[in-house]
């Protein structure tokens, strides 16, 4: 790595998370240009030459490590068993690493990688892209700002109607591929949970598989009482026939209700990409949340509030200054051993019917 050349990035994986998410997004960033993808996928293969003239391809993440000194980075998009393992060996070729979310199949898992990236002096950072979607810049924004008062409940809903399973390692039941919508979903709405108001001490949560053919879960309730004293009542589904809003915040002051999901993953799956000085992750004035009180929102209560725009590419500019030591990893392995922390004690409330306390060590990761 020389001080004005750009990081050069190897991505493993080409599949939704990688051609969708990854590479647009590196491309996008100044100061970085894909390299390689790997992937032993032809058709993807093919997609990934017509995409991003000029990359090199590689079948295996093995053909990664030999060749360490040509790379800066390491994105790690590929299905979630292979997390753990892949991220174990391009730290140990001496490479800063991206994992996807979720990092690891469990928090333990992810505090022994945050452990081996300290020891080798290494960035290891998570990709939680939903830190940076609008509706939760806007929140994040209104809450510093005052303007709810005191928080006291946080609803977060992301819910989708997909009565038809798609099949695939995500919806795989096999414990081994850590499928289901807890640890999809459920990374981003206690990510954001934990974000805004802090550690959790307690978890409730209710887990279902609805959907006939199914086999992970796909309806699953989370009840997080922080230790602020902040209730998250989050929601992931795939079953709902009538969506609910995605954020309703309620204060001692006001509430801030808003619905609709932020628009830069439809506006990524349709082709379209950010570029310097032009709009990106804007939304019309119609679907603006709403902050006020004693009303619905729906029969006109309340103020409308102008929604920040999304900033997915933010996420890799803060990874570019890390690498090259002028920032501050944007989202660290410890934080998401955090939110791990809180699935695992998600699936086991579930499972047992009860409320997890969470340990002192839990609680008190940042």
């Amino acid at each position: 790595m020389t001080a004005n050349a750009p990081l050069r990035v190897a991505l493993v994986g080409y599949g939704l998370a990688g051609s969708v998410f990854h590479a647009p997004l590196i491309a996008a960033t100044e100061g970085l240009v894909l390299d390689t993808v790997v992937t032993s996928n032809e058709e993807r293969r093919a997609e990934a030459r017509a995409a991003c003239p000029g990359v090199a391809l590689a079948a295996s993440p093995d053909e990664l490590w030999g060749r360490a000194d040509e790379l800066d980075l390491v994105v790690i998009a590929s299905p979630n068993k292979t997390h753990v393992s892949l991220a174990t060996a391009a730290l140990e070729a001496g490479l800063p690493v991206v994992v996807d979310k979720p990092i690891a199949g469990t928090a333990a898992q992810a505090r022994e990688l945050a452990a081996l990236a300290e020891e080798r002096g290494l960035l290891l950072s998570v990709f939680q892209n939903r830190r940076w979607d609008n509706d939760f810049r806007t929140l994040r924004a209104l809450i510093a700002d005052g303007e709810l008062g005191e928080v006291q409940r946080f609803e977060s809903r992301f819910e989708r109607w997909r009565p038809q399973p798609k099949g695939g390692w995500r919806e795989s039941g096999d414990p081994e591929e850590i499928g289901g919508l807890l640890y999809d979903l459920g990374s981003h709405v206690v990510d954001q949970a934990l974000v805004l108001f802090g550690a959790a001490v307690r978890v409730y949560a209710e887990s279902d598989v609805r959907r006939p053919g199914a086999a992970a879960d796909d309806d699953t309730f989370i009840a997080i009482t922080h230790a602020n004293g902040v209730r998250s009542h989050l929601y992931v589904s795939a079953t709902t026939a009538q969506l609910g809003p995605r954020f309703r915040v309620l204060g001692s002051v006001a509430g801030y209700v808003k619905y609709g999901l932020d628009p830069q993953e439809a506006a990524l799956r349709e082709g379209r990409r950010p570029a310097a000085g032009e709009p990106w992750g804007e939304e019309v004035e119609e679907v603006w949340g709403r902050l006020g009180s004693g009303e619905s929102p729906l029969t006109g209560g309340g103020t409308p509030v102008r929604t920040l725009p999304g900033d997915y590419p933010a996420y890799y500019a803060a990874v570019t200054a890390a690498v090259r030591g002028t920032g501050e990893n944007p989202v660290t392995a410890l934080q998401a051993a955090a939110t791990l922390d809180v699935l695992e004690a998600a699936r086991r409330s579930a499972r047992e019917g009860i409320t997890v306390t969470l340990s002192d060590e839990e609680q008190h990761t940042s």
